[in-house]
């Protein structure tokens, strides 16, 4: 088995995790006085997001300077202290490898732009206007707006896929190429244990730039830059790494490619398909119902998809996703229930399981009041087009308090006290008023806690080889309310069961008078008795039996 086949990642976002100095924002000290948490939590890697120098335009996703800490963080003695710690627990640590764009503030981008003849001019995509004067071509930022920026000075322009703040690197350079492998070997020697890639399926480009932006998407050289970047930098390491490719609009096809052991490219790539499920044609902010089955559609799809070569990135939450609990569950009456439901469902897949902070308490979207408590640069971009355009601004609000990025980065919730135990200042996005029901200390040792359930679901994937290595059989795929499906592995089988609904509902499984008498593993709430599968509002039950019939 891989080891990471039975691993489970916890992601941190600094700036929201925990301060430990008083000035609002998150740091690594913070984040070396909580790691208690997540020794107790049983998680086997910590992925970091970006702690690097940044004007933080995009929250630290615009770098500076890649072999640095920004101060706001702390130090690079402090990163040091915080692999070391973290090792000692048995921990490994991913940092965010964001390398399809710097920041506009990085020196390289100052060379580029300084003079159309700098050596560094070709580091990044510049064009001259197109016909009119206008942009090079039509395509548009992921953050609203052109993705092309005049630079006056030089009369030309650049490409940015994100903020004008993050211009594109240039990969189809070998000397930059040669930059990011230099850099990923200088953290590698200083003890991170991999890379999560930012939209790394972005940086290969066709250099014609046609006016289809698809082309921008997992472009010619795609597999040709990653094979070189594992030759390069990772073959030359003898532990233990692990790369997660982030890649927007990846299909199970090209995913089957990347993750291949045998071509050396990425260990598992991390899409957003099922992420799309519940927005309307008008994008992201265009909040639609979930529907049960295409849920299960999509990520049967991939688990069918990536059976027998490569693997799956697992997760809800992330810090550019709203909280599942509020998004796909119920952060109401059956909050805590719902929470755990959706876990369960998630991390028995096969696939190594991502645990957002907060997501282990149950946290919630946030109660946005007006658009001036936003601060995330997409919500704010989207706000001020929608609104010129014409929707009205109550309509924009509600989407923004669905969707909007800031939701996953309000401060962790510690306890009850002031700020949540997050800050002794002023936070620098408010903390969520429900902290004082919803924390980690009241969770720590309540057994029915939803912090409970995700060490015992933790334990589980690292106690059961089934729920690492198993096959994975879909049922019920129709069923409007009800997630099932099996894992087996050797003479074990596991049914997993999930109600997605807030009634209560009979699963018609198959051999369901078996499985209503086999070997309760996992129970949210006391399972009715009976022949037939019967399930409460947002009840979750993972059963185990011996394929001879018998008790597990």
């Amino acid at each position: 088995m891989t080891w990471f086949h039975d691993a489970v990642v916890y992601q941190i976002y600094p700036r929201s995790f925990a301060d430990s100095d008083g000035d609002g924002i998150g740091d690594l000290r913070g984040i070396l006085g909580r790691l208690d948490h997540l020794s107790d939590l049983g998680v086997d890697v910590v992925w970091l997001s970006p702690v690097y120098p940044s004007p933080q335009a995009d929250n630290g996703y615009d770098i500076s300077d890649y072999t640095d800490v920004d101060p706001v963080f702390g130090s690079l003695a402090d990163l040091d202290e915080l692999i070391a710690a973290l090792h000692d627990r048995g921990i490994k640590l991913v940092l965010d490898l964001v390398v399809n764009h710097t920041s506009d503030a990085h020196p390289w981008f100052a060379a580029s732009r300084s003079s159309r003849d700098d050596p560094r001019r070709d580091w990044y995509w510049w064009r001259p206007p197109g016909p009119g004067g206008g942009p090079p071509n039509g395509w548009g930022s992921y953050f609203s707006g052109p993705a092309w920026t005049l630079d006056e000075a030089t009369g030309e322009y650049y490409l940015h896929l994100f903020s004008p703040r993050q211009p594109d690197l240039n990969w189809e350079n070998p000397e930059v190429r040669r930059a990011v492998h230099e850099m990923m070997r200088w953290w590698l020697d200083r003890g991170v244990d991999g890379f999560r890639m930012d939209v790394i399926n972005l940086i290969s480009k066709d250099p014609a730039l046609p006016e289809d932006q698809m082309s921008s998407i997992t472009g010619p050289r795609m597999h040709e830059f990653l094979a070189e970047l594992h030759r390069e930098v990772l073959d030359r390491y003898d532990r233990p790494l692990l790369t997660v490719a982030e890649m927007p609009f990846v299909t199970v096809e090209q995913a089957r490619l990347f993750t291949d052991p045998a071509r050396r490219e990425v260990d598992m790539v991390f899409q957003f398909e099922h992420m799309w499920l519940d927005q309307g044609p008008g994008g992201k902010f265009d909040v639609r119902p979930l529907h049960l089955p295409d849920l299960k559609a999509s990520l049967g799809r991939w688990q069918a998809g990536l059976a027998d070569v490569g693997w799956n990135s697992l997760y809800w939450d992330n810090h550019d996703q709203p909280r599942v609990v509020s998004r796909f569950g119920d952060d109401g009456r059956y909050r805590a229930r719902s929470a755990t439901a959706l876990a369960t469902v998630l991390h028995l897949h096969r696939g190594t399981p991502y645990v957002y902070q907060g997501e282990e308490l149950g946290m919630t979207n946030a109660p946005f009041a007006g658009i001036e408590d936003f601060q995330d640069i997409e919500s704010l971009n989207h706000h001020h087009l929608a609104v010129a355009a014409g929707e009205p601004q109550e309509r924009v609000l509600e989407s923004l308090r669905a969707r909007s990025r800031d939701n996953a980065r309000t401060p962790m919730q510690w306890d009850a006290g002031p700020q949540a135990g997050f800050t002794t200042g002023t936070p620098w996005l408010p903390v969520n008023p429900n902290h004082v029901e919803i924390n980690a200390a009241a969770q720590r040792d309540d057994p029915d806690s939803v912090l409970s359930w995700y060490r015992r679901l933790i334990a589980l994937r690292h106690a059961e080889p089934a729920v690492a290595d198993g096959d994975f059989t879909m049922l019920l795929p129709d069923d409007e309310c009800v997630y099932a499906f099996t894992r087996r592995l050797g003479d074990v089988e596991l049914l997993v069961l999930g109600n997605i609904s807030d009634r209560s509902v009979t699963a018609a499984v198959p051999d369901a008078e078996a499985w209503a008498a086999a070997e309760v593993v996992l129970a949210n709430c006391p399972p009715t008795p009976g022949a037939a599968i019967t399930l409460s509002p947002w009840e979750t039950r993972v059963l185990r039996r011996r394929r001879d019939g018998g008790r597990g």
